[in-house]
């Protein structure tokens, strides 16, 4: 995602700490993991819904990026629940 920096919102570091995700973790999915959804028009900036596996374990990050400065904040971040994501994780049931 090529973020130069990283900012992570309360929001995601309590969901971090209560689902026991590292921010190094966050960082991985961040730089290599994949864009599954795509919001431009978020408000106040454009923001993304990334996957990425950690030793065998799917992770969600949240993320918006600021165009001006490539900061990306981290809005929230979860291990996908099976039973609402399909079996790769990358596109979300219908309910």
């Amino acid at each position: 995602m090529n973020c130069a920096s990283i900012t992570y919102s309360a929001h995601a570091i309590r969901r971090m700490f209560e689902r026991k995700v590292s921010t190094a973790d966050v960082e991985l999915v961040l730089n290599s993991g994949l864009v599954i959804e795509d919001h431009p028009n978020d408000y106040p900036y454009p923001s993304f819904l990334l996957l990425g596996i950690n030793q065998s374990t799917p992770v969600h990050v949240v993320a918006a990026k600021i165009p001006t400065s490539n900061e990306c904040i981290v809005v929230t971040v979860y291990v996908p629940e099976p039973s609402r994501w399909s079996a790769d994780f990358k596109t979300r049931k219908k309910s």
